[in-house]
């Protein structure tokens, strides 16, 4: 039998870019994911807005100023940002690097304006000379727009204002699901992630995927 955790050989790790309006629960979801696969990382982006109750700086975000955002945007730091209900978000690639060069898989918790930058990089962008970065697309849904706006007031983390724009973002992010490799309606959390977990555990398995791992356990 196979023993990945005791082989010193790696495969390389997989990005899991995973989107969602305001209110369909992709935290809770992307957070539950990390905590059952001892290989997978959950990547903490940077951002401009300010943290919320009980957010902690360098574990739910990396907090920091406009000016320092500018700095790393104008260094080429991120590997895609985007402007998100009047704040910056942005993922370092250096970070990214870090965690894939271990043969850990990336878990991207991002909004759509970002998951299309990595899309259109594709292919391009490496992350380590002798491999392409490899990417996995996967859009939460709520079960409904009546549902989204409840869970949205039930947080209790904006105001009236807030959750009507975020409600209207929302429609327009929905109509991006159809780029995605997998759409997840998350009508109810345990099956929603049963089906997350699924698509993370067949994409680790994919042949092209495995095959210089296989290669390299079978040479001798």
């Amino acid at each position: 039998m196979l023993n990945e955790k005791k082989s010193k050989v790696r495969s390389k790790g997989i990005l899991f870019i995973v989107s969602a309006p305001s209110g369909a629960g992709k935290t809770t979801l992307c957070r539950t994911a990390v905590d059952f696969f001892p290989d997978l990382r959950h990547s903490i982006s940077y951002t401009t807005r300010p943290p919320r109750e009980n957010e902690v700086n360098d574990v739910d975000y990396h907090f920091i100023t406009p000016d320092v955002f500018d700095r790393m945007l104008k260094k080429g730091e991120f590997l895609e940002w985007a402007e998100v209900h009047g704040y910056r978000y942005g993922t370092s690639v250096k970070d990214l690097d870090s965690v894939l060069k271990k043969g850990c898989n990336v878990i991207l918790d991002i909004d759509v304006q970002g998951a299309k930058q990595v899309k259109e990089r594709t292919g391009e962008f490496f992350f380590r000379q002798e491999e392409k970065w490899s990417a996995v697309f996967i859009f939460i849904l709520p079960p409904s727009m009546k549902v989204c706006k409840e869970r949205l007031k039930n947080r209790g983390k904006d105001d009236k204002e807030t959750i009507k724009q975020r409600i209207a973002n929302a429609k327009v992010e929905i109509k991006e699901s159809m780029w995605y490799d997998y759409v997840i309606i998350n009508d109810d959390l345990n099956a929603a992630f049963t089906i997350l977990k699924s698509v993370i555990t067949a994409e680790r398995s994919k042949q092209e995927r495995m095959e210089r791992l296989v290669r390299k356990l079978y040479s001798k």
